[in-house]
């Protein structure tokens, strides 16, 4: 709940400019990041169980603490920290999932979080809207923060531990795949800095736009943002669960919500009608339905065969630079040019986060290409070396066939036993981490 009104409550209890809530929210994210990159390191070298656990508890003291600061720069510093100790708990949960899940069902896993996630978005800003006209703003931080130690204690008393397969082989993690030198992965996290940094401004700029321009009071501000939640937690377990069959290519989905984001900014430019914040909050919610879920499992599936906190805290530190930059961009856009500029720059970001995603799918489809090559190369190689060292285990029918698949495909050679070795080598070995 501190979160969605966060805004309203710098520049109505503290009376912060907006450039001044521009900088709180560049220290939110840049805490943002260093609490992600953080939760990953010690995800992998504790485990998910305890960086959970004391992420929930800490976060929880800390909401405590931050209510009765009130001058700009000790803001600052308060939410920067309070994000390093809250952000450590995204990618051991991300982890938690992979450990907790099977495979196929890692979209639903992710969806399921975010339904309950959205559970409680859905309710928080209704009920955060009425606790602020009843009780003031202050009265968010409290619950915010018993609700976090709730959430670790459940989480220690409910929740059966059960160690990832990175923490029961450890003696893999200095030879595991780094996703820094992952070249798609690393397009693959632009996109989602692109994505956030747009899609942020639901939390920042927004509301501002509703109270400023359509003058939409707290409660109502609280209402429109319920809805979004409202509506994920209705469909987006059966919507994910039919746009997750084999027919539907991921890259496309991300594509078209994308864009369905861009158009959720642009049509706030397109009328004074005050229906069109919810056309705009209807185009957001179902972009960010067939979105997220499917730019979670691409990250998941690529951490598979590599360091698996360093990718899921890469993921989620993306995030935490658009909080960085998003943020305090907005409202310096906002400021200096107004809401139209501004949301058309969004949409901008929107439909260049679409285009990369084409480009990711064109690398990641050149990767599968070179690996099936590599793989049909070596197992012709093998066959070659069984079929002239006259292996005649091997099935009378079954070598005849061999010498005829290699002679179609003009593959039909003499290797040496040297190569079959490296070839084994690469098939069991290399190809199986890409």
């Amino acid at each position: 709940m501190v979160m969605t009104f966060m805004s309203l409550y710098l520049t109505e209890d503290l009376h912060f400019t907006l450039p001044d809530v521009g900088w709180v929210m560049s220290a939110f994210g840049a805490g943002s990041v260093l609490g992600a990159w953080l939760g990953g390191k010690l995800t992998d070298r504790f485990g998910f169980y305890p960086v959970m656990f004391w992420s929930l508890i800490m976060t929880g003291i800390a909401f405590f603490g931050i209510q009765y600061i009130t001058s700009f720069n000790t803001f600052c510093v308060g939410i920067f920290f309070l994000m390093i100790i809250a952000d450590t708990f995204r990618p051991a949960a991300f982890v938690a999932i992979n450990t907790y899940s099977k495979p196929e069902n890692r979209t639903r896993s992710v969806t399921l979080l975010r339904l309950a996630i959205n559970l409680g978005f859905s309710l928080g800003p209704a009920a955060g809207g009425f606790i602020i006209m009843a009780f003031g703003y202050a009265s968010l931080f409290w619950i915010d923060g018993i609700t976090c130690i709730i959430a670790g204690l459940i989480l220690f008393i409910a929740l059966t531990r059960k160690q990832h397969e990175t923490e029961e082989k450890t003696e893999n993690k200095a030879t595991a795949l780094s996703p820094y030198r992952d070249k798609p992965y690393l397009l693959f996290v632009l996109i989602i800095f692109i994505i956030g940094f747009a899609f942020l401004q639901y939390f920042s700029t927004i509301p501002l736009y509703y109270r400023n321009v359509h003058f939409l009071s707290e409660e109502e501000i609280g209402w429109l943002m319920a809805l979004n939640g409202f509506l994920i937690f209705l469909i987006e377990m059966p919507l994910i669960k039919y746009f997750e069959k084999p027919q539907f290519s991921i890259f496309r989905l991300l594509f078209y919500s994308s864009l369905l984001f861009a158009f959720s900014f642009l049509v706030l430019n397109l009328t004074s009608w005050v229906g069109v914040l919810t056309i705009g909050m209807l185009f957001m919610t179902f972009g960010e339905m067939l979105n997220f879920p499917f730019l979670n499992r691409f990250a998941m599936d690529r951490a598979e065969n590599g360091k698996t906190g360093d990718y899921m805290a890469l993921f989620t530190m993306a995030f935490g630079l658009a909080h960085v930059l998003g943020h305090n961009s907005g409202m310096q856009l906002v400021n200096r040019f107004g809401y139209n500029v501004t949301w058309y720059i969004m949409t901008g970001a929107m439909i260049i986060a679409a285009l990369l995603i084409v480009w990711l799918r064109k690398l990641i489809k050149a990767e599968i290409e070179n690996c099936q090559l590599r793989f049909h190369i070596n197992l012709s190689s093998i066959l070659n070396w069984l079929i002239f060292n006259e292996l005649y285990f091997i099935n009378p029918s079954v070598r005849e066939y061999s010498k005829s698949f290699l002679r179609e495909n003009s593959l039909l050679e003499t290797p040496n036993i040297f190569g079959l070795v490296r070839e084994i080598d690469l098939i069991f070995f290399d190809i199986d981490s890409i």
